[in-house]
């Protein structure tokens, strides 16, 4: 019955393969994720992936990223061409001889996300912060508008 329902062009009821598809769907059906939208080609290289947050405030944009277990030192934030990066690696503990370990259930190794900005972002004044397992990366606010035409002389 979903073959004979179409609905512009796709069906009514899709099948999912995976999230991603899920992802493009949600994405066609109520647009993209303003003001951050998530690189799903990054995402997907990584081993695991923080929980973060955004606000939003008059002045500016807040990340907040979970992030325990993860040492300042292995951490790397980073902002080009409006994008942010949040990317490092959580180790796993050392494990010792005579310990039996019945379950793991946190996640080790690399991880990154990338948000793209939304215009306004001064990329020159963003500052990151981290406590108690937590990353809040400040991003804000510029009232410059960006040139975003320029009149070209032709010869």
């Amino acid at each position: 019955m979903t073959n004979l329902i179409k609905r512009r062009g796709r069906e009514l009821f899709p099948t999912f393969r995976g999230m991603e598809d899920w992802d493009v769907f949600m994405n066609q059906m109520l647009g993209r994720g303003w003001p951050f939208e998530g690189n799903k080609e990054l995402l997907a290289n990584a081993e695991w992936a923080p929980a973060v947050d955004i606000e939003e405030t008059n002045e500016r944009f807040i990340v907040k990223a979970e992030l325990p277990g993860v040492e300042k030192k292995d951490m790397d934030v980073t902002v080009e061409n409006g994008v942010l990066t949040l990317k490092g690696e959580r180790r796993k503990e050392v494990e010792e001889k005579n310990k039996k370990i019945h379950r793991v259930e946190r996640s080790y190794g690399m991880f990154m996300r990338s948000f793209t900005l939304p215009e306004g972002v001064d990329e020159k004044k963003v500052m990151a912060d981290y406590k108690d397992g937590l990353l809040t990366v400040s991003l804000p606010k510029t009232t410059e508008k960006p040139v975003t035409r320029t009149r070209i002389e032709v010869k």
